[in-house]
């Protein structure tokens, strides 16, 4: 079971402490951490896209009465919906909110430290401008897109189907890159390398094709905006170590979580939104504190 900290109470992180899930608005929580204190921080804020985000669990059952669907030996059955997780991405001032904490961010990064900034087209291109003025351009290590093939598609455009993460170091000279750590994938034309250089696959460039979560696969969690496992243990895997204290002030579903756990690294997620921290209460279990955070 996980370690819950009374609603009135709060306490510290520190280094020598359990991993912690924090319950409420992110930025008095980072404002309270020491400096330097994180080796990656990885942060997937709200996309800015307008819209409430929903997620909705479903649950058959068996009903002899009233039935929807035939099932198996004629057997009816029905469908219903048994709860629905929620979060509004939609802000008036939405530099006003973010870039605060992405200022905590630079500030909580180790000296050899990397921040992954996950977004989408509406907004990434800013988030950029604003990370070279923050960080320095010489900081910026990459921009990855993160390709997938799942959903609705639009007729009148070019469907949008990736994301953008845009990877800053706290310092050139000094930042962690663990390549051989890094989950290799396949080739995609292996006739045209060597057969050995065809088994061992190949690292991963700045383009990753990776599916998202299924709805009905047994990865998910139950929440909306979930991201999946392999993306986060290929970060977790690349810019940190084991040992290594891993930040996500906006941890959603607790992905970055059980990727570091995974891993053998330590972890402090944040989350306001209340179906979040009861997602991460189910996902990850023993050994995690819950706590509250307290506004100034």
């Amino acid at each position: 079971m996980t370690l819950d900290v009374p609603d009135a109470a709060s306490v510290s992180w520190a280094p020598f402490g359990p991993d912690l899930v924090a319950h409420g608005d992110n930025l008095p929580f980072l404002r309270s951490l020491p400096d330097g204190a994180f080796r990656l921080v990885y942060l997937d804020p709200p996309f800015n896209s307008g819209r409430e985000q929903r997620r909705s669990t479903t649950v058959t059952r068996h009903a002899p009465i009233g039935g929807t669907r035939m099932g198996f030996h004629g057997r009816p059955y029905e469908v219903v919906k048994s709860s629905v997780t929620r979060y509004d991405d939609a802000f008036t001032d939405y530099w006003g909110f973010l870039e605060p904490r992405l200022e905590e961010a630079w500030r909580l990064l180790a000296e050899d430290g990397t921040l992954y900034l996950h977004l989408d087209q509406r907004e990434v291109h800013y988030a950029k401008v604003l990370l070279d003025a923050l960080f320095g351009r010489e900081c910026f290590l990459n921009e990855i897109v993160w390709a997938y093939d799942y959903g609705a598609r639009t007729t009148r455009r070019w469907p949008a189907k990736h994301d953008t993460i845009l990877v800053y170091v706290k310092d050139p000279e000094r930042y962690l890159f663990d390549a051989a750590e890094v989950d290799r994938e396949p080739y995609m034309a292996p006739g045209l390398v060597p057969a050995e250089k065809a088994a061992l696959g190949k690292l991963p460039t700045d383009v990753w094709w990776h599916t998202i979560v299924s709805p009905t696969g047994r990865e998910k969690a139950g929440y909306a905006t979930q991201k999946p496992l392999g993306v986060l243990r290929r970060i977790v895997a690349a810019s940190s170590a084991p040992g290594d204290w891993v930040l996500d002030p906006f941890a959603g579903s607790g992905t970055t979580g059980e990727a570091a756990r995974a891993l053998g690294r330590r972890f402090v997620l944040v989350d306001e939104n209340p179906d979040a921290i009861d997602v991460m209460r189910r996902r990850l279990g023993d050994g995690v504190l819950v706590t509250r955070v307290v506004a100034d």
